[in-house]
């Protein structure tokens, strides 16, 4: 005897051994033997074998038609075995009775279950949705394999290059855009990203780093939504000072400015005066929410992404010509010591009588300049020569206050590389397009003018930053346990020592502007003037706030993300620079050993940092020549093949300068896609592959 029966969902049959009253010992063609529940047998039988019935079977499950089937069901619930003799004949075979019942149960959509071997029709109505959703995957499945078929091609459907950053970098595994690629992606051997380069999904390099960006970080656009830009407070005082900023050309959003007071009265009040949208813009506001939501000024080449809207910034930007709204540190030097007696914070409205522009006048205030009156420069502008004497006293201190610096840190700032500019030329500042002129200019880091700037904000940074703390009014602090290797710089709300820097504590207040941690960092200043003693309970945030800790894990992320964008693109358009003046030479300082034999060196002359092979055994600061290999602007890849060592092996005093070059290098190299060509077919979190 023989029987036909269910188990975990599937059918099977085999030779009875034993039977009993609930369960019966099955052995299978394989040999295996199965306990069976008497319920779990459906059909027992002398003829033919198991594997005989099981195979007439199938074959006539394929021939049921089941929209018939469905029609002529009975509305109750029925067996099998009922079904195959309404479908073949009264005298249905054994055949056909296993064929109805493979054919039930492999046709949810029209036939619910109801018990082993017992089945109920669906009604109409749930049967037609099955049937259209059962229509739609088919279409979709069709839909997915043509796609494919035109990336194979070298074509790309206009959905997939509508889906293309989604597709590459935060996909919906279970969409038929990203399912194509992945077909097509086996179908071609090639990696997805080649697969959609090819079938021109990627209109140019630039556009795909820019929409990579904005997809990562503006999925929303860069565009401000309508808002009122506040005024500042109408009773400000007048400060008794003439301020002048010292800007490159190309900064809108002027955050600080300088004024000097007392110069030849042996005490000098220096004014250090930053800009104040912290007066009008109240915490909690849709213009705060903006700038929350942003958190930082976007900087790229010929290009920036502003925090605020230029309405806001034009009111509150150092601008030449007027009065404008500030919070001014009045720091008190003995002119001839340099000694820092005294500092005094103040709301107010500064005098700004003129914007200087580094770029414009670094050729003008040198060393030489400002140190010797009798040094005369051809079309010196009159605003420069106004304020000669009072650059050369802050100059004078800048070098003291660094040298001060220098001590606590243990060893002097170096600027052995240059800054570098880029200007792209034909955008007039409108957003690129990557098709651009690119010109590369340099300008040697700690110039004086820099220079002046840089230390009073250290000196506005870390003053405002102590002041805070003395009052128990929290801030936001950039600090630095050591100079340590590994060391790093980390924000957090207590006024620690920052060492790179050499202060007791340094806060980020500069740049209200630009950094929205700035601005914070101003609310709590403001409540610091206006209350004193008693500010810690008047700031907008409160000790242990735990607003502060989201601002401040917010920008982190945000912040370092705007950096390496940045630095990108400053790669991407040092490789056009390459590119545009058909450079395939360059000379380069080996700073760091390579993966594969390789060593990475710094170009002596443009921003650029790139492997290269063909020598061994290259010590740090070897200064090399060097053949180019070709660009690849979408991985912003470069490499290179040593032709020649140029200095000598043997005398270190003609070796190039070195330092680390992390940075630079970070942002070259393969992309990182989301696309897994070698994920289980259909996996997703809610099908996961096995």
């Amino acid at each position: 005897m023989h029987a036909l029966f269910e188990e975990a969902g599937k059918f099977m049959a085999g030779r009875i051994l034993s039977e009993a009253e609930s369960s019966a010992q099955v052995e299978l063609d394989s040999g295996k033997r199965v306990k069976v529940k008497a319920a779990n047998l459906l059909l027992k039988f002398e003829k033919p074998a198991p594997s005989e019935l099981m195979a007439q079977a199938q074959a006539l499950a394929q021939t049921i038609e089941l929209p018939l089937a469905w029609e002529f069901a009975p509305e109750d619930d029925f067996g099998f075995a009922d079904l195959a003799r309404d479908y073949f004949s009264d005298n249905a075979t054994l055949a056909q009775q296993a064929g109805a019942l493979f054919a039930l149960h492999e046709a949810p959509h029209y036939f619910r279950r109801a018990g082993k071997g017992r089945f109920k029709k669906a009604p109409a109505e749930i049967l037609q949705q099955a049937l259209a959703a059962i229509e739609k995957k088919k279409l979709i499945v069709q839909q997915i394999s043509d796609w494919a078929e035109a990336l194979g091609r070298g074509e790309c459907p206009q959905p997939i290059r509508e889906q293309l950053y989604k597709i590459l970098f935060r996909p919906d595994k279970n969409a038929p855009e990203y399912k194509a690629v992945v077909e097509a992606s086996r179908a071609t051997h090639l990696a997805p990203l080649d697969l959609l380069q090819k079938a021109g999904a990627i209109d140019s390099a630039y556009q795909f780093h820019w929409k990579r960006f904005l997809f990562d970080n503006f999925p929303k656009g860069t565009g401000f939504p309508p808002l009122t830009a506040p005024q500042p407070p109408a009773d400000l005082p007048l400060a008794p000072v003439q301020a002048y900023s010292i800007d490159d050309s190309q900064t809108t959003e002027i955050d600080d400015a300088l004024s000097v007071q007392g110069l030849g009265t042996g005490t000098v009040v220096l004014g250090i005066h930053i800009a104040a949208p912290g007066l009008a813009i109240v915490p909690g506001t849709p213009l705060d929410q903006l700038g929350r939501s942003r958190l930082s000024t976007v900087y790229m080449p010929g290009y920036k992404i502003t925090m605020l809207p230029d309405e806001v910034v034009q009111i509150y930007t150092l601008d030449e010509g007027r009065a404008n709204p500030a919070v001014s540190l009045y720091v008190t030097v003995n002119e001839a010591t340099l000694e820092i007696t005294g500092t005094e914070t103040k709301l107010e409205r500064v005098p700004v009588v003129a914007n200087l522009r580094h770029d414009q006048l670094d050729h003008i205030v040198t060393e030489a300049w400002l140190t010797d009156p009798s040094i005369e420069v051809e079309n010196t502008p009159q605003r420069l020569l106004d304020v000669r004497d009072q650059l050369s006293f802050l100059h004078r201190l800048a070098k003291s206050l660094k040298a001060q610096r220098e001590v606590v840190r243990g060893k002097p700032e170096n600027f052995n590389r240059p800054d570098y500019n880029f200007r792209l030329v034909g955008n007039d500042k409108a957003e690129p397009n990557g098709s651009e002129t690119v010109q590369i200019t340099t300008r040697q880091r700690g110039a004086p003018l820099d220079l002046i700037v840089a230390e009073a904000a250290i000196v506005a940074n870390s003053t405002w930053g102590s002041w805070m703390a003395e009052l128990g009014v929290p801030g936001i602090y950039r600090s630095q346990a050591s100079m340590a290797p590994g060391v790093k710089v980390r924000m957090g709300t207590k006024a620690l020592p920052h060492a790179g820097i050499g202060v007791k504590s340094y806060s980020w207040a500069t740049s209200p502007l630009r950094r929205y941690v700035d601005l914070v960092n101003q609310w709590q200043i403001i409540a610091c003037v206006r209350n004193g003693k008693t500010a810690a309970l008047a700031a907008p945030f409160k000790p242990k706030d735990a607003e502060l800790f989201s601002i401040i894990s917010s920008f982190d992320a945000a912040y370092s993300a705007y950096n390496g964008y940045q630095a990108g693109m400053e790669r991407f358009w040092t490789l056009k620079y390459v590119e545009q003046n058909g450079i395939t030479e360059l000379n380069a300082t080996v700073f760091k050993e390579g993966p594969g034999g390789s060593f990475l060196v710094r170009a002596d002359e443009l921003p650029l940092v790139f492997p290269v092979l063909g020598a061994q055994n290259l010590p740090r600061g070897a200064r090399l020549k060097v053949k180019l290999g070709e660009v690849d602007e979408i991985t912003l890849d470069i490499h290179g093949t040593v032709i020649e060592r140029l200095d000598d092996p043997d005398d270190t005093s003609d070796d190039g300068p070195v330092e680390d070059g992390e940075d630079d290098e970070a942002v070259a190299g393969p992309i990182a896609i989301a696309v897994d060509v070698n994920e289980a077919e259909g996996a997703s979190p809610d099908n996961p592959a096995p």
